[in-house]
């Protein structure tokens, strides 16, 4: 609707001149038709009944105020700056013949003080400028009073003066920073974590609360879906052994994204957990142990070790002998805490 427009409506409570002089005719005829007023006493005084009704409803109608105004809303734009008081509306009302004789009342929210009224003329301004954020909308009444004698022209009527959005806030991410965890070597397309960003203008007036994500940092590893904010792995050879932990920022972007658009962002760190991807591996290719011929059974010849570059339970070894003639002669058992094999005499 245009700020500026006024409605002046409801045809149903104005007067109609045509149909009161045809009911003058009707009641002057009835007086001098004799079929009317003479034939039947009973029909005389119907008539007579009748026509006291009808002057009495035209009595009260030249004194029932008549509502000739009908209001939806008016807007006003947010975070005004102009050197001016911003215009908002115009109340008017029928009876008002430009002679200064209507005096125009406004009352309700913020009236007086945001609002100003010109009591001759009916414009509205807002005196300063208004944040829709704090408060969207004023819901205010209007009056319309003869000036002499303060009577009533127009009844109390209400309506509402809401405050038009404007891109004046950024998305944020009230809940970041953000950890996330995914399994290394995860293939293209894994979820990895949804983020979600607010933004405090109006989401159903145009694009200022429409927000589009995107990857500002963690390319190419990690992707995010513009409209949902899932972020996904991008490429699927992501090893914990090379890089245990990607910092991964996302933007999100107002106006759709569009030039011009308020931004925010946020980091989400990205852990790769293991995966059983690597063996074990000895530290040398062979051993040399050496053992007294009398030394008893069971005495510890030695120990060896192997690596693993996996984590917690993917790195945990055993050790066994493989070869029977050595398993016949020799033993080994696993030292758990220091990953060791101790190789010990059998017999």
């Amino acid at each position: 609707m245009n700020p500026r427009t006024y409605y002046n409506a409801s045809p149903a409570s104005l007067s109609n001149p045509k149909s009161e002089f045809r009911r003058s005719q009707i009641n002057t005829n009835a007086k001098s038709d004799p079929k009317v007023s003479f034939t039947n006493s009973r029909g005389s005084i119907r008539v007579k009944k009748n026509e006291t009704k009808v002057l009495e409803n035209d009595k009260e109608s030249k004194h029932r105020p008549k509502k000739s105004w009908i209001w939806n809303q008016f807007f006003v734009l947010e975070e005004h700056i102009g050197p001016e008081p911003q215009y908002v509306g115009k109340l008017h009302s029928n009876s008002d013949k430009a002679d200064g004789s209507v005096r125009y009342i406004l009352s309700g929210e913020g009236a007086g003080s945001i609002f100003i009224i010109d009591e001759t003329t009916g414009d509205i301004h807002a005196a300063r400028s208004l944040d829709r954020e704090r408060k969207p909308q004023y819901v205010l009444h209007a009056r319309a009073v003869d000036r002499q004698t303060n009577r009533s022209l127009e009844a109390e009527s209400e309506f509402i003066i809401k405050v038009q959005d404007v891109n004046d806030n950024a998305p944020t991410f009230p809940e970041g920073p953000f950890n996330a965890t995914v399994p290394e070597r995860s293939e293209v397309g894994t979820s990895v974590l949804q983020v979600s960003a607010s933004d405090a203008d109006d989401p159903t007036y145009g694009n200022s609360a429409k927000i589009v994500y995107s990857v500002l940092q963690g390319q190419p590893f990690f992707s995010v879906d513009p409209n949902t904010g899932i972020i996904r792995t991008a490429i699927s050879n992501m090893d914990r052994e090379s890089s245990v932990q990607y910092a991964v920022v996302i933007q999100a972007k107002d106006m759709a994204g569009s030039v011009g658009g308020l931004s925010g962002s946020t980091t989400v760190n990205v852990n790769l957990t293991d995966v059983n991807d690597n063996p074990p591996k000895f530290l040398q290719r062979s051993y040399q142990l050496y053992v007294p011929e009398l030394a008893p059974v069971g005495k510890a010849v030695g120990r060896i070790r192997a690596s693993d570059q996996d984590e917690g339970q993917n790195a945990e070894m055993t050790y066994r002998i493989t070869n029977a003639d050595a398993a016949a002669i020799f033993t080994i058992t696993t030292d758990a805490e220091r990953r060791e094999g101790i190789v010990s005499l059998k017999q």
